[in-house]
């Protein structure tokens, strides 16, 4: 094999994409990884950066622009079992990607797609739209199920031996389990996990959001992740869980939105966005005053109004 070619590996923290930067790897290719810092992502661990360390592999880390969230509003695919565009993410992710190899000079990407394992991404027909609207037409190599799918410029050229690559497909896990036994590769992170848009919760306040706002921004994003979120009429109540989502509530805030606070005693802060009618304010207060510690005097901060009464969801 040539000892010049470089190649981008798109690393997600999960199994099979460690596996398919390894395989390519050790075909003394240059594999450098890009991970996407999504602003859906559930990235609570670093699970890329330590599977990057024990690839011997640099890291480039990318954030994903403000263009990403609109990609979510209005997806040109379709989406999954909840507010996720998975082909959408995908070739977002692949454009990137390219741009990155483009500057460092590198020939063609890697990822660790498995023939067959996701029904809306991992199809023949998806992978090939996935390329063509990507603009990378035979530049996307899958090693893991290489020996099914078409040959690809790397592959026709030389630059990879496709004979050791793999042909994977379907669901089950275990040849990758294995070969991870084998390979001595562990830390990553649990199959399915990653992508908040498929929990049905997250997709239910983003839904909402995006109902009530056309500029959402990654602040907005993130305040869907943290609290107890309740929705009347075209008010958006948020109530901290502990005293570090109170916190964050704090600093993600709008300057419009009025702040809750039990007076005296420990207890949550309250935010109360969009519209501060009479039944909004006094639900915020009642909220507030049912998730404190103390269930007393509870004041709007600052020159907040309370009146009016609203029923209150039964305590979980």
């Amino acid at each position: 094999m040539p000892n010049n070619i470089k190649a981008i590996g798109l690393l997600s923290g999960g199994l099979d994409s460690v596996l398919a930067l390894k395989l390519v790897k050790d075909q003394n290719v240059e594999v450098i990884a890009v991970h996407f810092l999504l602003p859906f992502a559930d990235d609570k661990q670093d699970y890329a950066g330590y599977l990057a360390s024990q690839l011997g592999t640099p890291l480039i880390k990318v954030k994903a622009a403000e263009d990403y969230i609109e990609l979510v509003r209005h997806p040109s695919h379709g989406r999954g079992s909840g507010m996720n565009p998975c082909i959408d993410c995908r070739i977002y992710m692949l454009r990137q990607s390219w741009q990155v190899a483009q500057q460092i000079g590198a020939r063609f990407l890697v990822t660790g797609d498995v023939l067959g394992q996701r029904p809306m991404t991992q199809r023949r027909g998806k992978l090939a739209v996935e390329e063509k609207e990507s603009g990378l037409e035979k530049l996307i190599l899958r090693p893991l199920s290489s020996k099914l799918l078409p040959k690809t410029l790397p592959e026709e050229e030389g630059w990879v031996d496709r004979e050791r690559f793999l042909a994977l497909e379907g669901r089950s896990r275990k040849p990758q389990l294995a070969l991870a036994r084998e390979l001595g590769i562990q830390g990553y992170r649990t199959p399915g996990g990653g992508c908040l848009l498929t929990n049905k919760e997250i997709s239910f306040r983003l839904q909402e959001l995006f109902r009530r706002y056309q500029a959402v921004t990654e602040k907005d994003i993130a305040l869907l992740k943290i609290g107890r979120h309740f929705f009347l009429s075209e008010a958006h109540i948020i109530v901290g869980r502990n005293e570090k989502e109170n916190h964050q509530l704090l600093e993600l805030r709008r300057p419009d939105d009025q702040v809750f606070e039990v007076v005296g005693h420990r207890g949550p802060t309250t935010i109360l966005r969009g519209a501060k009618t009479k039944e909004a304010v006094e639900f915020a207060t009642q909220l507030t005053a049912r998730y404190s510690k103390q269930r007393s005097s509870v004041q709007p901060a600052e020159h907040l109004v309370i009146s009016s009464q609203f029923n209150l969801p039964p305590e979980n």
